[in-house]
């Protein structure tokens, strides 16, 4: 089963379960050299960055999963973008399947989508100051 990092709305236990009923989450994770940003359309990306570290959690993901998740994120229409890129696990670095903006153009969240992110990075139990880099973005386009 590959890994996957969810770093937006899949972070979110209970979404995944109805999305991807037979992945399973593994726990924490963080992808380093890469950034938070919401992207134009208004939703969860990230971007190359040299001193950041974007941070999420990690799903062991189920191959009969996989086609929902595509469609989820908009992959055929595109949307995002997949790509295996080397995240620090709770078990090491490992890579892990990771979607990506199509867009690199900063935006505005979607009404209410940041606060979803936001409630699944608290649930995750993810660092205070990662949560408040996120919670940012519902201030206007961050610095």
């Amino acid at each position: 089963m590959p890994l996957y990092f969810a770093y937006g709305a899949n972070m979110d236990a209970a979404a995944m379960a109805l999305r991807c009923p037979v992945s399973r989450l593994i726990g924490g994770g963080r992808l380093e050299g890469y950034r938070f940003i919401i992207m134009r359309e208004g939703y969860a990306s990230v971007v190359r960055n040299s001193t950041r570290t974007v941070w999420g959690v990690i799903w062991e993901l189920a191959s009969d999963d996989i086609p929902a998740l595509d469609r989820y994120e908009g992959v055929a229409g595109g949307l995002y973008t997949k790509a295996t890129l080397p995240v620090r696990t709770p078990g090491g670095v490992k890579r892990a399947l990771i979607y990506l903006g199509c867009s690199t153009a900063p935006g505005r969240p979607r009404p209410g989508y940041l606060d979803a992110v936001l409630a699944a990075a608290r649930a995750a139990q993810l660092p205070p100051a990662y949560i408040r880099e996120l919670d940012s973005w519902s201030h206007g386009l961050p610095a």
